[in-house]
């Protein structure tokens, strides 16, 4: 799947969300990302949507016999178990989609780094 497909499938996708809010989909990397408010949550390569998980999810996708993201690595593949693939009958199924895609949208926000405050005012004061 060329890169132009993988975000003509991300937009559908996209619009899926409605009930989510925007979403806006952007290049990433061979594919194309999702993100709510600037948070990646989901994207899509190659044909598949992988979605952010944290433990538990990890486990509920794999119990639906889903993979973790992988990709070729210089010497060796390399894994990428904070997204999984979206097996078909969720993404499918509208309502079950959307409350995936809310899930790994706060999944995704509640491991955002905090972003260090700056100092203000003078130095040596």
């Amino acid at each position: 799947m060329s890169m132009a497909a993988s975000r003509e499938r991300a937009l559908e996708l996209a619009d899926r969300l409605h009930a989510m809010g925007a979403v806006a989909v952007t290049r990433f990397f061979g594919g194309a990302a999702l993100r709510k408010d600037g948070v990646l949550f989901a994207f899509v390569i190659e044909s598949t949507l992988y979605m952010r998980v944290d433990d538990a999810g990890r486990a509920r996708f794999a119990a639906l016999g889903a993979s973790p993201f992988v990709y070729a690595g210089r010497t060796q593949s390399v894994k990428v178990s904070g997204y999984y693939e979206v097996p078909d009958d969720i993404a499918d199924d509208p309502e079950e989609f959307t409350l995936w895609a809310e899930a790994a949208y706060r999944i995704a926000l509640a491991a955002k780094k905090p972003v260090k405050k700056r100092k203000t005012g003078k130095r040596g004061v």
